[in-house]
């Protein structure tokens, strides 16, 4: 049998986390098969808030154009925030908190950014709203003070007129009595003389009868005016009060676009943070990975050795058995017969190490931060921390160690079974019941249920390796 290899560095024990290639937590979580786009560059953050120092975050929208619904924005990145929350499930706990943190801070900058958007257009329109108003305020302002001016100017008439009246009807009145035609009678005048006195007195009447027209005709024009400024005033006090409540609006508008571009100011600097720590968090996934990897190579590479020689020494058993065979069947004269199967094939089947459920198959995943795919080397199985596990079939305890990535492990070589050298692995073990060489039963416990290495929750990653090459584990189950 192949000597024992040793496992990973004690001393590095705590410093490697769990990879999701070797297993995930007991409780099963969503998945999805769309790509989360999680990965930024770090130019494009740096220039995001360069434009935004600048005060170019987002294109200021006409004043006739309909701003963006921020509220409608925010369901849609929600939505897709949800599905990027469901595709972490192939990553490690950190990662996945990291890299839904960065996402949540890109969905927030985009809301912030559609209300700065919003604002800046409200903005845009209330500023075009308040220069109509100003300039109705303006127009009614100077039509009033025209009106008014048209009323005095019209008080002068009146009173110009009022003047001219009383002196016509002063002198009419002096002049209108029946001294008048008396005096020319009297006078001995002629009657050319008598005739242009009475047109005198017409023309005196004459005079009368326009002034009182003149200063009615005055009094109507100053009343029109006076109904005039009364109505500038009322179209100058509503221009007054559509301007106040303009000014009100910008005023309020301009301190709401300055503060939504401060708080984009903010979400971009967090972002560039979180997406700075999403990426250490990326480095050290992939670290664990390659880690992994090479750890499941070496193990190949011993467990393929091992197989040949279990492969032969089985050969060497069966050709020992046929030759018993044939020489106890000549000795007693009779054909040989059929050789039995190795007291190792242990049936031709494995049993399942814990009676639990399937939290994660075996099979290739893509991982959706790093964006390849690998291969999950095992079956997971659910259990709470201390449930004992159970050997697979009869072998013998070969290896037990720890590794940053799988945690405590522990592998029992149970021969040639079906043809094939077989070992089975069970890896994040909380303690070990079974020792390196000793033998062990199928169903005999073996170890207990744990979280230790690269893992998120207590359960059992189990692995079957064939030939020395990893396979599905339930193809043997």
């Amino acid at each position: 049998m192949v000597p024992h290899f040793p496992g990973a560095d004690p001393r590095k024990r705590a410093s490697i986390q769990r990879d999701d290639s070797t297993g995930t937590s007991a409780t099963p979580r969503p998945r999805s098969r769309t790509r989360p786009q999680a990965r930024q560059t770090v130019v494009a953050a740096c220039c995001l808030v360069l434009s935004l120092s600048a005060g170019v975050l987002a294109a200021v929208p006409s004043a006739q154009a309909d701003p963006p619904d921020p509220a409608q924005k925010k369901k849609e990145l929600d939505a897709q925030l949800g599905k990027s929350k469901a595709e972490l499930a192939e990553a490690s706990d950190q990662l996945g908190k990291s890299v839904t943190a960065y996402t949540k801070a890109d969905a927030k900058l985009k809301v912030v950014q559609t209300r700065y958007a919003a604002a800046q257009g409200r903005l845009a329109a209330a500023k075009a709203a308040d220069l109509v108003a100003a300039g109705k305020l303006a127009r009614a302002e100077r039509a009033l003070r025209q009106a008014v001016a048209d009323v005095e100017a019209g008080q002068r008439a009146l009173a110009e007129k009022r003047a001219l009246a009383g002196r016509a009807v002063r002198s009419a009145y002096q002049q209108q009595n029946s001294l008048v035609g008396l005096s020319i009678a009297l006078q001995g005048a002629s009657p050319a003389d008598v005739a242009t006195g009475i047109q005198v007195q017409r023309n005196v009447f004459g005079i009368q009868s326009n002034a009182i027209t003149n200063l009615n005709n005055a009094q109507a024009q100053l009343a029109s005016r006076q109904v005039k400024v009364a109505a500038a005033e009322q179209s100058a006090e509503a221009a007054r009060a559509e301007s106040a409540k303009t000014v009100k609006e910008v005023t309020e508008l301009t301190r709401q676009v300055a503060a939504d571009k401060a708080e984009a100011e903010a979400v971009t600097k967090e972002k560039l943070v979180l997406y700075k720590r999403a990426e250490r968090e990326k480095i050290a996934e992939q670290t664990q990975y390659n880690a992994l990897l090479a750890e499941r190579n070496r193990v190949e590479q011993l467990l393929i050795a091992r197989a040949r020689a279990e492969k032969a020494a089985a050969e060497r058993r069966r050709a020992a058995r046929e030759k018993a065979e044939r020489d106890k069947a000549r000795r007693e004269g009779r054909p040989p017969r059929p050789v039995p199967n190795d007291p190792e094939d242990n049936g031709g089947r494995l049993s399942r190490p814990i009676d639990s459920y399937i939290t994660s198959p075996f099979g290739m995943r893509f991982h959706p931060i790093l964006h390849y795919w690998k291969l999950h080397d095992g079956t997971d199985f659910g259990g709470a921390c201390g449930t004992p596990i159970r050997a697979a079939a009869s072998g013998r305890v070969t290896d037990k160690y720890y590794n940053g990535g799988y945690g405590n492990r522990l592998f029992i070589s149970h021969g040639v079974i079906g043809g094939s050298s077989v070992t089975t692995v069970y890896n994040h073990l909380s303690r070990y019941k079974a020792r390196v060489g000793e033998r062990v039963t199928r169903g005999e416990i073996i170890g207990y249920v744990g979280t230790t290495g690269y893992s998120t929750g207590c359960h059992l990653h189990f692995m079957v390796y064939q030939d020395g090459r990893v396979v599905n584990p339930m193809k043997w189950l």
